[in-house]
């Protein structure tokens, strides 16, 4: 079958089936493609740009070079030429993931034939094992952040954004950010306007989006220092209202130089950042649940100046209170 006249295809982006793949970014991504083709403009008055959608899935072994095959295509013709590939998330928890390096070579080999690599969420732990992001800045699901820096500690983990762009390497956040950079791609392949069209049609919000308003804090209780989980259940004991680096280090039994120095060893955050992730959490709460005035919320949570605690919740979530509070509140 060859393609139709009327079209161009200007890009061929693959996506590849892993085990534990999620599916339904495969089959959205594959719709959000097919959506924007429709909706972009006749190139110059001659033929529509379109997307080439292939599904690629592993074959049997039959060299050095893991097979892949395409069980799948959007527009079915000779060869293949794979401009971006894309890895959807995981329904498997990265700490139960199996070993993904038969997956991880063949992106290897598609890269160096000049394809751009992309992976949304957690399937940027099989983007990891290829090697391609060692000293890179990559972002994943903002509740993966620590295990993904933990198996591949010379990955740069960034989380802030919800698309990282490295011009070869995409990486995009949360499990649904499949909307985010199947967008990116399109204003990338088709321009801003089929961008903007699609997501309009779709009823989704363009790329741009951040992960901090979303991202929780999860403090690390599994480190093994002792000493330094007593200061830690102090601080959540108390919801951290009264932050005192000597009583730290009397209750933690150690030096403040060394508590310091252990503490951010063990829990990724100075004694102060980590007493700030407290109160904004519980703060985070209360905005969410109640109508109680900022200023109150922030006393609550040991804050007795409201525009430092404004400032504080800002630099951490990304947005100010208000803002938190008419995206996420309940009440």
């Amino acid at each position: 079958m060859t393609i139709r006249s009327d079209i161009k295809i200007v890009a061929e982006i693959g996506l590849l089936i892993y085990p534990g793949a999620q599916l339904a970014a495969v089959y959205g991504l594959t719709d959000l493609f097919r959506i924007a083709g429709e909706w972009a403009l006749p190139l110059e008055g001659g033929p529509r740009p379109a997307i080439r959608v292939t599904h690629w899935k592993s074959g049997p072994e039959t060299g050095p070079e893991p097979r892949m095959e395409c069980i799948w295509d959007s527009h079915p013709g000779d060869g293949h030429s794979l401009s971006h590939v894309i890895v959807p998330p995981s329904i498997i928890m990265p700490d139960k993931m199996p070993s993904m390096q038969a997956p991880a070579a063949w992106l290897a080999g598609r890269h160096r034939a000049g394809a751009t690599l992309c992976a949304i969420c957690a399937g940027a732990f099989v983007l990891a094992e290829t090697g391609l992001i060692n000293g890179r800045r990559a972002t994943t699901h903002w509740a993966f952040a620590h295990a993904l820096a933990d198996r591949f500690p010379d990955v740069e983990v960034a989380v802030e954004r919800m698309v990282i762009d490295d011009g070869d390497i995409m990486t995009a956040g949360g499990i649904l950010a499949w909307t985010d950079l199947g967008l990116t791609l399109v204003e990338k392949l088709m321009g801003p306007s089929t961008m903007l069209a699609t997501a309009r049609f779709l009823l989704i919000e363009p790329p741009g989006r951040q992960q901090r308003p979303f991202a929780q804090f999860i403090p690390r209780f599994d480190h093994g220092d002792a000493a330094i989980l007593r200061a830690q259940h102090h601080l959540h004991a108390t919801r951290a209202q009264t932050y005192d680096l000597a009583e730290l280090s009397t209750i933690s039994g150690l030096e403040q130089r060394t508590l310091l120095r252990r503490f951010r060893k063990a829990t990724g955050l100075r004694p102060t950042e980590y007493a700030q992730e407290v109160r904004i959490a519980k703060a985070r709460e209360q905005l969410e649940a109640t109508n109680q005035p900022v200023e109150q919320i922030a006393w609550q949570v040991g804050y007795s100046d409201p525009a430092a605690f404004r400032k504080v919740f800002q630099r951490i979530t990304g947005v100010g209170p208000a803002t938190y509070r008419q995206r996420f509140g309940v009440t």
